[in-house]
């Protein structure tokens, strides 16, 4: 499996359209939620299937990127994947690439395969609908060849501009391409260029479209003890007191596109108490996670410039006094000097690393350089996330880590081997 990392990004559905046909096109035993966004997707997929399996269902879950280990990518009724069905269920899937490799000479990358084992392992669990995050964009993404009954569209902002387009509007029409004709559509917080596309897309399908704002709504969002209380207008029905226990204010538009979502999937209103509960069951690791409290360690993966403004916003918010020492690594795709900019006012200092989970990853050097014009506080580099999440615990100052899933994975990985986080 691991041998296809290196094949990198191939956009485009030619190979997993002729890789799931010799399978038997298993994705086409099951309704689906799709969803695609510039961010929130991973913590809106994880709501969407837990309010699934709270109504009743059994929901199998895809997600990427993982943080540590393969298996936490697929998920059946809240269950992730136990290490000892990664091979039985690879067997169901690598035979059929190495087929398909061998007619046409296109080789299968690695998401590719991650997403044909995920639609594979459903049907052989029987699953009742899947919830599956998109990859990159949506238009040409290995996961668009799903006829999901819901379509999702969490936030768009400039990203993968070499895959997807360099405005918003182009970027809204690859990931709202996921729609299909008919079908349902359901947006988060978009900028107006987007929501044009998205409209745009919507009607020529004669699809419904449900808007964050306009169709449903937080109404009310207290600060709690970990979380938020949260009011919401649904589509169909108010929802009251739902606690949330995600930090971030951001989290509980996640929580009302994900409810949206789901009264379109079942096309009525939901039960109160099955929101409730899926709601507080809620876990998102690696966004705005907490691991230790004292001093406090935050790990969350904040991208690209929008996340990282997310995250100021909520460390401002639920840190305000609080100067943070910033574990930092970011992709060589990214707008760093913006990033950082967002989490200059929170930093007390910088620990930059790359991550060594990805070539697309910026050098620690390079980061530092960019770290030291963004903010007047002491910058230092290391060889490796381990080595820069060490230094900031001994800074004795509350750690933030941030600025890639694959940086936050690296350092949940440390964190754990020195008996401070949570275990892969």
């Amino acid at each position: 499996m691991d041998r296809h990392i290196g094949r990198g990004v191939k956009p485009g559905t030619e190979r997993i359209v002729g890789l799931l046909g010799l399978m038997g096109d298993p994705h086409g035993g099951y309704p689906a939620i799709h969803i695609a966004g510039s961010n929130g997707k991973t913590t809106t997929a994880r709501l969407v299937a837990g309010l699934l399996a709270a109504h009743g269902l059994k929901p199998g879950l895809f997600t990427s990127p993982h943080l540590q280990v393969v298996e936490e990518r697929f998920e059946v009724a809240g269950e992730r994947m136990r290490a000892e069905e990664l091979g039985p269920a690879l067997e169901d899937v690598l035979p059929f690439a190495e087929l398909y490799e061998a007619r046409t000479g296109d080789g299968i990358t690695y998401f590719e395969l991650t997403a044909a084992l995920a639609f594979s392992w459903f049907a052989a669990r029987a699953v009742d609908a899947a919830v599956v995050e998109v990859g990159l964009g949506g238009r040409l993404d290995a996961t668009n060849v799903l006829d999901a009954e819901v379509a999702v569209i969490t936030s768009i902002s400039l990203e993968h501009t070499q895959y997807l387009g360099d405005t918003l509007a182009a970027i809204a029409g690859e990931k709202a391409a996921i729609l299909r004709p008919g079908r349902t559509l359901v947006t988060g917080n978009l900028p107006a260029e987007a929501l044009e596309v998205a409209g745009e897309q919507a009607a020529a399908g004669g699809s419904a479209w449900l808007r964050l704002g306009a169709d449903f709504a937080v109404t009310q969002a207290q600060r709690a003890v970990g979380g938020w209380l949260v009011d919401l207008e649904g589509v169909y029905r108010a929802y009251s007191e739902v606690r949330l226990p995600l930090l971030g204010r951001h989290q509980t538009a996640n929580l009302a596109v994900a409810v949206a979502a789901v009264e379109a999937f079942f096309g009525r209103a939901l039960d109160p108490d099955g929101v409730i509960e899926a709601a507080a069951a809620a876990r998102s690791p690696g966004r705005m996670e907490v691991v230790r409290r004292d001093p406090p360690v935050l790990l969350d993966g904040a991208h690209n410039p929008e996340g990282s403004a997310a995250l100021a916003a909520a460390l401002a918010e639920g840190f305000p006094t609080t100067r943070w020492a910033v574990v930092f690594g970011a992709m060589s795709d990214k707008d760093v000097p913006a990033m950082l900019e967002s989490l200059a006012p929170a930093a007390a200092s910088f620990h930059t690393a790359r991550a060594a989970g990805s070539e697309r990853a910026r050098s620690a050097a390079e980061v530092a350089a960019l770290a030291a014009e963004a903010a007047a506080v002491p910058v230092f580099s290391y060889g490796s996330v381990g080595a820069a999440v060490a230094a900031a615990l001994a800074s004795g100052m509350p750690v933030l880590v941030t600025g890639s899933l694959y940086v936050v994975g690296e350092a949940r990985g440390a964190l754990g081997a020195l008996g401070l986080g949570p275990a892969a």
